[in-house]
């Protein structure tokens, strides 16, 4: 309802600004962990989105569940408590499940000129296999400050820090995704 749904719409706003995509090529798709099934997006997060010219669309909240586990290329949660949350319902998950802040710090070590260079989703699949790399076998508990904390209940001005903190992070994803001569140059690992 708050930060799923945020999520999914700058990932997606994001996505389309970086690389022209279409829904056909990156499926983003949020679900919750618990609860609050068939509920709408708290208002506050649809302000947030508006304020960002993001169309918030119609959304109706979800559980997840482990078909969607078994068929995502990339997991992001927003806290480690989401992370386990998605290895509980299928313990292989684990090398592509990340929370998101998790998975930009990784990311970010990875230079992009040595990813594929023209098909973004080729892009993806070699980013997340070099951020599984990069982070220990078995994950550990993780960072606090890998955690984005939830705004339900919260005022507006909470839920656009929510947003600037999801977009930051998601912005690590995406900056990799465009062509290695477009891409940018940061990172200081030839992983």
């Amino acid at each position: 309802m708050c930060r799923s749904p945020l999520a999914e719409k700058i990932l997606g706003a994001q996505l389309r600004a970086a690389i022209g995509t279409d829904p056909r090529v990156f499926r983003c798709e949020s679900a919750g962990t618990w609860g609050h099934s068939g509920a709408g997006m708290e208002p506050h997060a649809a302000a947030v989105l508006a304020e960002r010219g993001i169309e918030a669309g119609r959304f109706v909240a979800r559980e997840l569940n482990p078909d969607q586990v078994l068929e995502a290329d990339l997991i992001l949660g927003a806290t480690r408590e989401h992370r386990e949350q998605v290895r509980l319902l299928d313990p292989y998950a684990g090398g592509r499940t990340f929370t998101i802040r998790e998975f930009a710090r990784f990311a970010r070590r990875v230079y992009p000129a040595t990813l594929p260079e023209a098909d973004p989703a080729a892009r993806a699949r070699v980013l997340v296999d070099r951020v599984a790399m990069l982070r220990t076998p078995r994950p550990g508990p993780g960072r606090p400050a890998d955690d984005i904390p939830d705004p339900f209940g919260a005022p507006l001005h909470v839920f656009r820090l929510c947003a600037d903190m999801l977009a930051e992070g998601l912005a690590a994803l995406v900056e990799h995704l465009a062509p290695a001569s477009t891409a940018g140059r940061r990172g200081s690992s030839a992983v």
